[in-house]
């Protein structure tokens, strides 16, 4: 499986998804959108919006956070594959 995650050092969301994703021993590469201005440009291609944290799993794109919800755990694990915790 191929994970990528779009990131922001500031960014909290970001640091809880990174969080699950290495506590599940899902390994993901990094993009951080500070760092790399086309990495910005290419989340609001994808998305429509500058939205962060974003992970794209085998090509696939998915916002793993809800305004209101937090991170989205239940959907995370469906997405990558994950038994029940």
């Amino acid at each position: 499986m191929d994970v990528q995650v779009y990131t922001a050092s500031w960014c909290r969301d970001c640091r809880a998804a990174k969080q699950f994703l290495d506590s599940n021993g899902v390994a993901y590469t990094e993009i951080d959108v500070d760092m790399n201005p086309a990495a910005s440009e290419e989340v609001l291609r994808h998305v429509g919006k500058r939205a962060i944290p974003q992970l794209v799993i085998d090509g696939e794109w998915f916002q793993p956070y809800a305004p209101g919800r937090g991170l989205l755990y239940e959907e995370l694990r469906v997405r990558l594959h994950l038994a029940r915790s």
